[in-house]
């Protein structure tokens, strides 16, 4: 039953939500979605939707997501549109912000509230917020710690939240992939979704085998190698090159995945090194993108506002196409740092940071980009083509 405090304004109501920054910045609210608190790195994400695909990322684990979009949830949620591709470890976004109130779901596909949803997924939301306003601070001064709770009875005390936010250590030098990476191996055989028949399934008579190393994969990257007549194996983020190579893959995956790079690379770098040793083709994505990176030398640098959102424009230095992507990394690249034989082929047109690259003379290449996630556009799905054909040509090549 709806009663006039709920249909107050937000700024007429007692707060009964807040986002707490390490400077002492407090952002009062409505809550929404899990009841209780969680600390994390704050960032925000410009998609105007995709809202439970974002929510549901494994890369956004360690992190708390703003969206700029005013109105999130009007068109509730499905099954479908989970990325989370190994549910047994799923860990996501710790918190969900956004400026209006949600309204009642309007989509055919809807089988919960976004409110509803949330509670199931143990997420705090905040609504009622100047997302506006965090999202300039964000941009002015960089993605802050931060203390998102929700307090039904408005008992909410900013000096202790405010102690925990300024406290907590950061994603620099965390390894977040262990906790979102499958516990054992499996195997795969979605493909994309189309609409009306849904996902399908990959053909037995598939000619390829690819073995991706899951970093905290996002369940669409699995569909689009699926989708491409992929047999597909699953496995954990610390297996070893051996374990990887007795599968006898035509090609590996480096998967998306949270975190600091260089704290994952710490066990991961040595099998990448591996497997390009071994001359098998390799394709890396966002996280992957950057620990391809490292085993080839280069180092990583932690950005101070990321890169969130899906209309995000990067060039193809090969052959100056610009496409419009989505993108989710606080992490990158040092171009300057990129070795002899690695050749930069992507670049972000908003800074003009590194957005891929790739290994001269062999099929080794990466993006900090998604390609499976098609904002609209479906520019980047070339890339899965390109990796089958260099699995097919070393194939044929013994």
């Amino acid at each position: 039953m709806t009663t006039a405090q709920d249909r107050a304004p937000a700024f007429a109501r007692q707060p009964t939500a807040a986002l707490v920054l390490a400077d002492g910045t407090v952002f009062w609210g409505q809550g929404c979605g899990a009841i209780g608190e969680a600390i994390a790195e704050v960032c925000f994400n410009t998609a105007m939707s995709g809202y439970q695909e974002i929510l549901t990322d494994p890369s956004y684990a360690g992190q708390i997501v703003a969206f700029t979009a005013p109105h999130i949830g009007n068109t509730g949620t499905t099954s479908e549109d989970e990325e989370d591709a190994c549910p047994p470890a799923a860990n996501g976004a710790r918190g969900a912000v956004m400026r209006a109130d949600i309204t009642r779901p309007s989509n055919w596909r809807s089988q919960a509230s976004l409110d509803a949803w949330l509670k199931a997924k143990n997420i705090v939301g905040l609504t009622g917020i100047d997302t506006r306003a965090l999202t300039r601070r964000i941009r002015e001064n960089g993605m802050p710690h931060g203390v998102i709770i929700h307090a039904p009875e408005g008992d909410i005390d900013v000096a202790s939240l405010q102690a925990k936010a300024a406290a907590w250590t950061g994603l620099e030098g965390l390894d977040l992939a262990k906790d979102v990476t499958c516990t054992s191996a499996y195997d795969f055989d979605g493909t994309q979704w189309i609409w009306p028949q849904g996902s399908g399934h990959v053909s037995p008579e598939s000619d390829l085998s690819v073995v991706v190393l899951d970093f905290g994969v996002k369940e669409n990257i699995l569909r689009c190698l699926g989708s491409l007549g992929a047999k597909i194996h699953v496995m954990p983020a610390n297996t070893t090159a051996e374990e990887v190579m007795a599968r006898k893959p035509d090609g590996v995956l480096l998967s998306n995945g949270p975190g600091d790079p260089a704290a994952t690379g710490r066990y991961a770098v040595e099998t990448i090194q591996k497997l390009v040793a071994a001359k098998v083709p390799v394709f890396g994505i966002c996280l992957g993108h950057q620990m391809l990176g490292l085993a080839l030398g280069a180092k990583t640098i932690k950005m101070a506002q990321g890169h969130h959102g899906a209309n995000h424009p990067v060039k193809d230095l090969s052959t100056g196409k610009v496409e419009i992507v989505s993108m989710n990394h606080g992490f990158a690249i040092d171009r300057d740092s990129l070795p002899d034989g690695v050749i930069e082929t992507h670049v972000s047109l908003f800074d003009g940071s590194n957005c891929g690259i790739a290994l001269a003379n062999q099929p080794v290449f990466s993006v900090q980009y998604h390609p499976e996630a098609s904002p609209g556009p479906k520019d980047s799905f070339y890339l899965f083509e390109r990796f089958a054909e260099a699995m097919r040509a070393a194939r044929q090549r013994g």
